[in-house]
């Protein structure tokens, strides 16, 4: 950064240095110092305009809220309530016994004991021996062999050509020219009057008036005497809205719908058939047979049968009859026959009357003064200021001379106002502006005045 930095300085200098070089080597004849000041000035008189301004004064009619009481009669309703005896009735339950008889019946059981005979058998095991033949079949494998023929099926490959033929379809692009309806927003520019407030804001002065004090007075008897005395008020500034509702016209864009036609060129694509022939390899099985001789070996199995005798021990039960008598407890129920007696309780309703006092409202209508307080307004004359500015023709006359750098003659231009006369500004009527003055003068407004706030209300 510091390296291109010292470039661009070194660069500078020289293009300076190269400026002034050059300038002397043409005897001065390249730069503006040989040319004299008399050649800038000007030759004639020519006239100018100034800025005059003008404070001028008109009575503007102010709006003034003040309060104002009034008392008004209106119809209120009280609630009263009065009292009065109700007599009711009311049902009482209570709780009576009756004497009610009853059966029960209840069991009793008696115990007794009774014998009974009954026959026990007894089993009795004897041990013996017998001889039981059964047959045994015992297996005897026998090896031999014996021939099979099988067929066997073998794939067999032949390889041909065949000639096939077949429909393709090819695109084909085409360019096609259309003729095309389509909507276009077309701006129209139309004006239209809309009000604009372009009023101001104007500072006034509320005079508030002062509070009375108490002050010592000295009397004719040169007695002091106390008195009030009226204090001297303050001045609160106040602004207030002046509207000005002016009509302007503002211009608005609004799009209408046009329909357009246009030619377009549109691709459209088609499809050609075209036929192909092919030749396509076939490849062909077929299955040739072949016999096959296999010797399997066989295995048989014959049975031998072989007759076994063995003695099988066997055990014999015999049951042995005997008679024996036990005793058996028994129980007998019997029912026994029983008369009881019980209260039984049962509700018994009286009806007894009470009294009691209840509220009963009633509305009893009642007149009633309420004050009321409303704002009354009122127009209230007031001066105000404004500043007019205006464009007072100056007429400037050179005077010929040198230049006071080049040593030949100081020069000043002499200025002098035109004397045409300035009209006086006529007295401004109540509610209207002052009239403009007939020169070339135009009201320029020193600031553009601020949006409008909520003026405050005055209590």
């Amino acid at each position: 950064m510091n390296r291109l930095l010292a470039t661009i300085a070194v660069a500078a200098v020289a293009m300076l240095s190269q400026s002034t070089v050059s300038a002397g080597g043409y005897c001065g004849a390249a730069s503006y110092n040989c040319c004299p000041t008399v050649a800038c000035q000007p030759v004639s008189c020519y006239t100018t305009c100034r800025i005059e301004r003008q404070m001028c004064k008109k009575t503007v009619m102010e709006t003034v809220w003040e309060p104002q009481e009034t008392v008004c009669q209106k119809q209120v309703y009280e609630t009263v309530w009065d009292e009065e005896e109700v007599t009711c009735n009311k049902v009482v339950r209570e709780t009576a016994y009756r004497e009610c008889e009853y059966e029960v019946r209840r069991p009793v059981w008696e115990t007794g004991c009774r014998e009974e005979t009954y026959t026990v058998c007894t089993p009795v095991w004897e041990t013996s021996t017998r001889q039981c033949s059964y047959t045994v079949r015992k297996p005897v494998w026998t090896e031999s062999t014996r021939d099979c023929t099988e067929t066997v099926w073998k794939k067999v490959w032949d390889e041909s050509t065949r000639e096939c033929r077949r429909v393709i379809c090819k695109p084909v692009t085409e360019i096609v020219e259309k003729e095309v309806c389509r909507t276009v927003m077309r701006p129209v520019t139309k004006t239209r009057k809309v009000c604009v407030d372009t009023g101001q804001w104007v500072c006034s002065e509320q005079c508030l008036p002062g509070l009375p004090l108490p002050m010592l007075r000295w009397n004719p008897c040169c007695l002091p005497t106390l008195c009030m005395t009226q204090t001297p008020g303050l001045k609160i500034p106040r602004r207030q809205w002046c509207p000005n509702v002016v009509e302007k016209d503002v211009e608005y864009v609004e799009y209408c719908p046009e329909v357009v036609k246009e030619i377009i060129q549109q691709k459209v694509c088609r499809m050609e058939t075209e036929e192909i022939v092919e030749q396509i390899p076939i490849k062909t099985c077929r299955w040739e047979s072949e016999q096959i001789v296999k010797k399997i070996p066989v295995r048989t199995c014959e049975w031998v049968c072989e007759t076994v005798t063995k003695e099988v021990p066997h055990k014999v039960c015999k049951f042995v009859k005997e008679e024996k008598t036990r005793s058996i407890p028994t129980r007998t129920c019997r029912i026994v026959t029983e008369m009881k007696t019980r209260q039984v309780p049962y509700c018994v309703e009286k009806t007894i009357p009470y009294t009691y006092t209840r509220k009963v409202a009633r509305c009893v209508p009642k007149t009633v003064e309420v004050k009321s307080c409303r704002m009354v307004c009122r127009q209230v004359p007031r001066e105000i200021e404004y500043e007019v500015c205006r464009l007072v023709p100056v007429q400037v006359c050179p005077q010929m001379g040198g230049c006071g750098t080049c040593g030949t003659g100081a020069g000043d231009a002499k200025s002098h106002e035109s004397l045409k006369p300035v009209p006086e500004l006529p007295a401004a009527k109540d509610g209207e502006d002052a009239a403009p003055m007939p020169t070339v003068e135009e009201e320029v407004p020193s600031t553009e005045p601020a949006k409008p706030e909520a003026p405050a209300k005055s209590a």
